[in-house]
């Protein structure tokens, strides 16, 4: 071996040992543990485990693009349309909603939050409204928060209007023995304009339930009593298995205008509703409503009726229209409805 190959070696050898030296220097930090999320199947389809916990979340809500037309572009159908109102041919609106259901066994039975966050997108640029559609907690049947009330459901279609005021900050307890089920609220009522005083008032309100399902018959009902203005209303629905469809009749009857209803002293609405193949649903409805003043110098009825048509285009994917034709007194007739398009997730 010469010096030239006994230097060459060394220098080797050298930088061999000191790049062993620079690589231990560096000290790669060990992966954190991943914890994968696990579906949750205790309270239906879509929860998930939220990790590190054993509460199950459920993300969900809607995009929604709707075209009212007609009078009011289809807003609400009780004094409103009596009032002095501007009245536009139609009017485009998109509406977006976001929902976070939580949920756990505990020693008391399910503890439930839900959060649902809404907000409308209306012309050039302007924000319709961004907030809490409801907000809310249950446990052990009993439910306190802002919430829809019983109010809130009516029969199928889009024709029907049988609630005014629906949604409350309220403490709810509901009892549900399965064939029969009962349920009573203290609702907040605020600010709530009362159309023919022309005053707004803070108060409560008290409202119960009953119901009964057996056999396909289904039947709900439901009374409310505004302590701000000492009225109240009384509300019954009826639905049954009828053929290839589902037929509903409801009637409301108030002792004067108050939060839960105020459209008339009285109404009674119906509709039936079939499925004509398995994506395509055609709900045809009427109501007629009796005395719309109260007893008042004068006081007009009113009827409609209308069509409802609903379509899956495809799985999340829906189309609705409806259309109905509204008489008043016979002196006066208008025709409203919608189209919307709704993807779901």
């Amino acid at each position: 071996m010469n010096i030239k190959s006994l230097l060459i070696g060394s220098a080797a050898a050298l930088a061999a040992v000191s790049g062993a030296q620079a690589a231990d220097a560096i000290v790669a930090a060990e992966p954190e543990p991943l914890e994968y999320v696990r579906v949750c199947d205790a309270f239906g389809t879509g929860f998930f485990y939220i990790p590190g916990t054993e509460t199950c979340l459920k993300i969900g809500g809607f995009v929604r693009f709707q075209v009212g037309f007609g009078r009011d572009e289809y807003g609400s159908l009780s004094q409103d349309f009596l009032r002095s109102r501007d009245h536009s041919d139609w009017d485009a609106f998109t509406r977006g909603h976001v929902n976070f259901d939580a949920r756990n066994d505990t020693e008391l039975g399910t503890l439930r939050s839900f959060i649902a966050l809404e907000a409308n997108a209306e012309d050039q640029g302007r924000n319709g409204g961004f907030g809490i559609d409801e907000a809310f907690i249950e446990l052990g049947g009993f439910k306190v928060g802002y919430f829809y009330s019983w109010w809130d459901s009516g029969i199928n279609g889009e024709t029907d209007s049988l609630g005014n005021v629906t949604r409350f900050n309220s403490v709810a307890y509901t009892y549900d023995g399965g064939t029969w089920r009962a349920g009573a609220s203290v609702d907040e009522i605020e600010g709530y304009f009362h159309p023919f005083t022309l005053e707004t008032h803070h108060n409560v309100g008290i409202a119960g339930t009953v119901g009964f399902s057996l056999g396909g018959v289904n039947l709900d009902v439901l009374g409310g009593y505004d302590a701000g203005v000492e009225e109240g209303a009384i509300r019954a629905i009826l639905s049954a298995e009828l053929g290839p469809g589902t037929f509903q009749l409801a009637g409301i009857w108030a002792s004067d205008p108050n939060a839960y209803w105020e459209a008339s002293e009285w109404t009674v609405a119906a509709s039936y509703s079939f499925k004509a193949t398995e994506k395509f649903t055609i709900t045809p409805a009427a109501q007629y409503f009796g005395d719309l003043n109260f007893d008042g110098a004068g006081s007009p009825d009113m009827w409609r009726v209308g069509l409802t048509v609903d379509y899956q285009i495809v799985s999340g994917l829906n189309f609705k229209g409806t259309v109905d034709y509204n008489d008043i007194n016979g002196d006066d007739d208008f025709v409203r409805g919608f189209l919307r398009l709704q993807r779901d997730f």
